[in-house]
């Protein structure tokens, strides 16, 4: 009889030296390492899901919390102006994750506050802000001025570090071959990496078995 594994879930890492920085995502490094010289009240992070964009902003969170400034992430379902002084508080810098779905009013009014704190606004997204049909004249130029930054998909070797990584996160190692075997066959995406990891963690839970390349060709029927 198969055993049934209990979810108890699992702690990903989301620190500096967790993050493996590659060409997919090195200006993007880069850009958030000049804060706080940035040119603009605000930044734009964009790319496709899965590429590693709020690691990237809970990365930059933690070093803004070095500094002994405060940061804090909005929800854009919570962003209401009524409430924004309460939301920002005296942070130093706010991040806004899937910010495309923001009210247009309310964001506006969250730059236009972070820039009077003489903060920072980080805005993560799967685009960049010139291709958001945004109606509100002043906060498509306030956005349009702001510097944008991708972080792209990650090639063969990054996916494969990030496999390495989502398996010990979860205190399991496997050999290079699987490694190699899963590069070659998942969508690139850190997404679909995650998806993978999750489900041969779990088969391999229930049926007391090794990770190995038959095993994920069955598993994930790749």
């Amino acid at each position: 009889m198969a055993q049934l594994p209990l979810d108890l879930g699992h702690l990903p890492a989301l620190g500096r030296e967790d993050f493996l920085v590659a060409a997919s995502n090195e200006a993007a490094v880069k850009w958030l390492e000049r804060w706080p010289d940035w040119p603009r009240p605000a930044l734009a992070l964009y790319g496709p899901p899965g590429s590693g964009k709020t690691h990237l902003a809970h990365v930059f969170a933690a070093r803004v919390r070095a500094t002994g400034a405060a940061t804090v992430f909005i929800d854009p379902a919570a962003l209401d102006v009524a409430v924004l002084p309460n939301l920002v508080g005296a942070s130093r810098t706010v991040v806004v994750d899937e910010a495309a779905r923001a009210p247009e009013q309310a964001l506006l009014h969250l730059y236009n506050l972070v820039a009077e704190q003489r903060g920072h606004l980080l805005i993560v997204a799967s685009e960049p802000p010139a291709r958001w049909p945004i109606a509100l004249a002043d906060l498509r130029s306030r956005l349009l001025a702001a510097p944008a930054v991708t972080v792209n998909a990650p090639d063969d070797a990054l996916l494969g570090a990030v496999l390495v990584k989502l398996f010990a996160d979860r205190q399991v190692t496997v050999a290079a071959d699987v490694i190699a075997y899963l590069v070659t066959r998942i969508e690139r995406s850190f997404a679909a990496a995650r998806t993978a990891v999750a489900a041969l963690d779990a088969a391999a839970l229930a049926e007391k078995r090794a990770i190995t390349t038959p095993f994920a060709r069955r598993v994930l029927k790749l």
